[in-house]
């Protein structure tokens, strides 16, 4: 059975008398290569688990470069599908649930190593990524395929850094390894995508509280095209002289904007009130 041929799909979603819904960014990946492309990702033998795997596109040829396959899909109507598609193959197991409300603890891996693929609809891109991040048992690596202008958000540099991007990479490095015309899904989404591998995931500051600096990076984009002076101030709820002080006790001029900061500055102003 060809999951990349439209035919095969509406047939299968047919049958089960369902649509792509575009509510669940269902958006199937027809393009043989781009799938070539995320399988050749993989570290070899490591459990996988998949987020969204829709008709199993991906499921088959992710079981054969690893021991496990945990499929966790969302929408009942697919997950009947998927269980007809992957019947024969014995190392994927399908769970029916909403990644962002599911225990990781719940899920069957034994070595509390695995890494995640995943097609992400725009609206989930963010906490499912901050959710594997600030995991107690984090992935090795996330290789995700999401909209071109997030990806690239993610990747950004000085001086675009934003509040993503700088989230991201507090725990790990996100680099894009391709870009995917929206002529590679069915139906074909209203934009461009591209494959987001982010990988080193761990621990990078140690010793600082994630808490606190989440807060103070949130208030510093706050109001992003105001000086960092005024939007900590605001933010943070703090005098300006103070937020002065502070700013350049760190060496950081207090009339820059917060895209100009990079993530170590971040991290040396909450290591200062620590």
């Amino acid at each position: 059975m060809d999951l990349t041929s439209k035919k095969t799909i509406r047939k299968l979603l047919k049958q089960h008398q369902t649509q792509a819904l575009k509510k669940l960014g269902q958006n199937f990946l027809i393009d043989k290569k781009i799938i070539k492309k995320i399988i050749a990702e993989l570290i070899l033998n490591l459990p996988v688990l998949e987020i969204g795997p829709g008709i199993g596109v991906l499921t088959a040829e992710l079981a054969k470069r690893t021991k496990k396959v945990i499929a966790v899909e969302k929408d009942l109507k697919m997950v009947e599908i998927l269980k007809e598609t992957i019947k024969e193959i014995k190392n994927i197991e399908v769970i029916k649930g909403d990644i962002l409300k599911l225990n990781l603890n719940s899920l069957n891996l034994k070595s509390k190593k695995y890494q995640i693929t995943a097609s992400l609809p725009f609206h989930i891109v963010s906490p499912t990524i901050r959710k594997f991040l600030e995991s107690e048992i984090p992935p090795q690596q996330m290789i995700l395929v999401v909209q071109k202008e997030i990806a690239q958000r993610i990747c950004a540099k000085l001086p675009h850094l934003n509040i993503l991007a700088i989230a991201v990479q507090f725990y790990g490095k996100p680099d894009i390894l391709g870009y995917i015309s929206k002529k590679s899904f069915w139906p074909s989404p209203k934009v461009d995508g591209a494959i987001l591998k982010i990988s080193k995931i761990c621990p990078k500051f140690p010793g600082i509280d994630s808490k606190l600096f989440f807060r103070i990076v949130k208030a510093g984009f706050s109001t992003p095209r105001k000086q960092l002076l005024n939007s900590l101030s605001q933010g943070l709820k703090i005098d300006k002289k103070i937020v002065k002080d502070w700013l350049l006790k760190n060496k950081i001029q207090p009339s820059l904007r917060p895209e100009n900061l990079k993530l170590e500055d971040w991290v040396r102003l909450t290591e200062s009130i620590n």
